[in-house]
């Protein structure tokens, strides 16, 4: 068989179709370029074999529920509890049953470029609703009652009825749905982490819009939180119209 140059086997290193016989020749190469082609080869299939490890135990709630006759098993999860500008949004998605989404995780651990990529995938192949409560809810009904409302409104905006609901660290009492409440489900569960995804995405494209009609608050680098350049704001504009009034410092600059 006629030796392949290093930039061929490089190719069929990214060939999908790539034969166990070709990979055995590949190892038997001695040529420096190919040997180290063969060394980032190996390192990205023991990436790719712990993401799908990691993957399937974020799918033992899930595989649970199926294993008890549940289908449609919605994740929820929210964003923008500790903020004190901004709405508090939550994203409900059902993951359609034998899916793999590689490396999805809680949004807090995702790059903002994987974070938009995986948004557009689970909202191209998943049953997905968001809920979203503005700061003057929050400010009528205290941020604990605004989390659940936006999480009962993400539910009731999905397509389907959901059969059961995995909620990070909550318990929705206006939905009749059965109900497991995960502390960390984000870390926990692939639909909650989808669910952050969703929630975590929405808000933040919301906020960089409010940078713009309320640019001196610099929400599209803040998201609302109290860093210090914000508080500076803060103190030398007064609270903007979507500023949490009952929220410290916001209440103490009225």
């Amino acid at each position: 068989m006629t030796q392949l140059t290093v930039a061929q086997v490089k190719e069929k290193l990214n060939d999908d179709e790539l034969s166990a016989h070709e990979l055995a020749v590949f190892k038997e190469d001695s040529r420096k370029g190919v040997q180290q082609l063969m060394k980032r080869y190996d390192k990205e299939i023991k990436q790719k074999q712990e993401l799908k490890r990691q993957y399937e135990m974020m799918m033992t709630f899930e595989e649970n529920l199926f294993h008890r006759g549940f289908t449609d098993v919605a994740g929820i999860d929210e964003a923008g509890r500790g903020p004190i500008a901004g709405p508090v949004v939550a994203g409900a998605v059902i993951l359609p049953r034998d899916y793999y989404l590689e490396g999805l995780n809680d949004s807090k651990k995702l790059s903002l470029k994987s974070r938009e990529a995986y948004f557009d995938r689970i909202k191209a192949d998943a049953d997905w609703g968001i809920g979203i409560v503005t700061n003057e809810e929050i400010d009528q009904i205290n941020i604990y009652q605004a989390t659940k409302l936006a999480m009962q409104r993400a539910v009731e905006n999905l397509s389907g009825q959901p059969e059961h609901l995995l909620i990070d660290a909550m318990e929705l009492d206006a939905i009749r749905s059965p109900q497991t409440k995960l502390i960390k489900g984000d870390e926990r569960s692939v639909s909650i982490a989808a669910a952050s995804v969703i929630a975590k995405v929405t808000r933040d494209r919301m906020m960089a819009e409010l940078d713009e009609q309320y640019p001196v608050y610099q929400f599209r680098n803040n998201q609302g939180y109290g860093t210090k350049p914000h508080v500076e704001a803060l103190k030398a504009y007064g609270p903007s119209p979507v500023h949490r009034k009952t929220f410290a410092p916001v209440k103490d600059l009225l």
